[in-house]
């Protein structure tokens, strides 16, 4: 019996450590030794530079990857269908942009087929291997309860030969795909033991509009500024407008400008009497602005476009905090988060220290329990978990 499982097109490794998924992600050792030794800032100053390029001892193997997980006992993947787009998009999107996320070869790119061929080839992939994985899943894992699955896909265009065109036959025969299956336990909402703890502690990341592997190892450096207690990281250019977590979206519930309600409204004395009178809205940074335009942040807008709930694309000021009522944070696994704790530091220039207790943090601390606004949106969400669910059966 096992807790956890990994397919590569379809066919198990029958190992005897299976790895975590965060280890997949992260596996070559050259660009894991690199970036131990990197300060932060220096290495986001050579990635982001025109000339980045990585020695061949550094050559990372990587591609575009989505995770998900069971719902109601294992009986349903959460928005699956949301997922697989995603999960096309993210690669034609690395295809274009930057293949060597995607490719282990050194080739020029052949021309672009469609969004819609990709996602028709993906599909087809993934739901071959899943219609393989899932039965033996379902026979050999250890326990019960809900499942964790990863999907990565990567690329070899020496499967091309001397073909320049990629169709949807093509795009099937240069992608490997690797499903990763492990047993989770979700996070009970609204719990304090399960609140966020946030810092702000690093730049945003290059090609946000797709989820690439890559991200896992890049990101590495950051920890050394993760400050004691802090669940997530959080990203901004500027150390003032905030872009997002490592691996999740960002969120704020914002009194608007006493401007926009008028001083009447500014003397609420609670969430209640400030949603009567339109003076909150909730918050996050828009796409263009660098960010992964993930599952649930979608589902977040449509959420508050359903039920009225004022909602702005805008990047979160840190310097005007003092307007956050709540702040919450979404990813696939846990769904959403509410915040207890951001941490930010006093000067962006501090960022350079190699070490967290070098710097001199300000902290913003909201309610123990979610606020009126989160807890409304998580539900709803919830809801629609169960009407989008994709049913496990249908791999059985």
């Amino acid at each position: 019996m096992a807790s956890r499982f990994l397919f590569t097109n379809g066919v198990i490794s029958r190992t005897s450590d299976t790895p975590l998924v965060s280890s997949l992600l992260e596996s070559h050792p050259g660009i894991r030794k690199m970036l131990l030794k990197t300060n932060p800032v220096h290495l986001w100053s050579r990635f982001h530079s025109t000339s980045f390029s990585l020695s061949p001892s550094e050559t990372i193997v990587a591609g575009a990857y989505t995770t998900t997980r069971t719902h109601n006992n294992a009986s349903c993947l959460l928005f699956w269908e949301r997922h697989l787009q995603r999960l096309a998009e993210s690669t034609r999107i690395l295809f274009n942009s930057k293949p060597g996320f995607l490719f282990k070869s050194d080739r020029p790119m052949p021309s672009l087929s469609p969004l819609s061929v990709w996602a028709s080839a993906i599909q087809s992939l993934v739901h071959d291997s899943m219609n393989k994985a899932i039965p033996i899943v379902k026979r050999e894992r250890k326990g019960s309860g809900e499942l964790a699955i990863t999907t990565l896909v990567c690329g070899n265009l020496e499967k091309l030969g001397g073909n320049e065109n990629v169709d949807e036959e093509r795009i099937s025969q240069i992608l490997d795909v690797y499903l990763h299956v492990g047993s989770y336990v979700p996070p009970v909402f609204g719990v304090r033991e399960n609140c966020a703890n946030l810092a702000v502690v690093g730049p945003g990341r290059d090609v946000a509009m797709a989820k690439y592997s890559d991200w896992v190892r890049l990101r590495k450096p950051l920890e050394k500024l993760r400050p004691d207690l802090v669940t997530e990281l959080l990203l901004s250019n500027d150390g003032d407008q905030i872009l997002e977590g490592c691996i999740t979206n960002f969120f704020v519930v914002c009194v608007k400008d006493s401007r926009e309600v008028g001083a009447k409204s500014l003397g609420a004395k609670s969430l209640h009497d400030y949603g009567s009178m339109r003076s909150l809205e909730v918050q996050t940074a828009p796409v263009s602005d660098g960010v992964l335009p993930g599952i649930i942040r979608q589902l977040v807008i449509e959420v508050c476009s359903s039920m009225g709930i004022p909602f702005r694309e805008v990047a979160p000021s840190w310097s005007r905090r003092d307007l956050w009522e709540e702040a919450f944070i979404t990813n696939s696994l846990r769904v959403m988060q509410h915040v207890e704790t951001i941490q930010a530091p006093s000067s962006w220039e501090q960022l350079k220290l190699n070490n967290w207790k070098e710097v001199l943090w300000e902290e913003k601390r909201f309610k123990d329990s979610p606020g009126m606004i989160t807890a409304a949106i998580q539900k709803e969400i919830m809801k629609r978990a169960s009407f989008e669910g994709f049913p496990v059966t249908n791999f059985i």
